[in-house]
């Protein structure tokens, strides 16, 4: 199977792990150890302010009201922070995902969130979804998953709760009349 990195996964509807239930998970790693994503419409309930309240340890004098929400990236490490964001430098840990996306891991980013240093379009995530060497190919096969090259629309403009729904439409198709059988005619 081609890398699915810059994909987006989109989860069916038969998909019962309560966790991964209409989800939609960005992908920012896949090779032969694996893959890793971000799942996108899982907000938690907490704000960013709320977030960067705890993080800053001179309280919350100066911190920007941001009312958007933390997402849960996915079961993985959920005390680690991700902002999937548009292209800026200059952070101290960051990766280029393609040549829309990059991800950072530090936390000079989220200091910078809601000021003029922030990236254009971001999203904060704690925790991420990892697969095993052939994991999510399996789950592929086994009818789990969908895949769609990523969008960035979905990613940053579309609302939290209707980027399933946006996501299955990129596809062309009704997911109400999609089997759930795999292999048969």
């Amino acid at each position: 199977m081609e890398s699915l990195e810059n994909h987006l996964l989109i989860a069916m509807p038969a998909l019962e792990d309560p966790y991964f239930n209409k989800t939609v998970t960005y992908i920012c790693e896949h090779n032969d150890d694996g893959a890793m994503g971000l799942i996108v419409n899982l907000p938690i309930n907490i704000t960013l302010s709320e977030l960067l309240s705890q993080l800053e340890e001179k309280g919350d004098d100066g911190l920007p009201e941001l009312a958007q929400q933390v997402l849960t990236g996915g079961p993985v490490s959920p005390d680690r922070g991700f902002v999937l964001h548009s292209p800026q430098s200059g952070w101290s840990s960051s990766l280029a995902l393609s040549d829309e996306l990059m991800i950072t891991t530090s936390k000079d980013i989220l200091l910078a969130l809601g000021s003029e240093d922030a990236p254009e379009k971001y999203m904060v995530t704690l925790g991420y979804a990892g697969w095993g060497p052939g994991q999510l190919e399996k789950e592929i096969q086994e009818n789990s998953w969908l895949t769609i090259p990523s969008d960035n629309e979905i990613l940053f403009d579309t609302p939290v709760e209707l980027r399933w729904k946006k996501a299955t439409e990129k596809l062309g198709i009704s997911l109400a009349h999609l089997s759930n059988d795999v292999g048969h005619a």
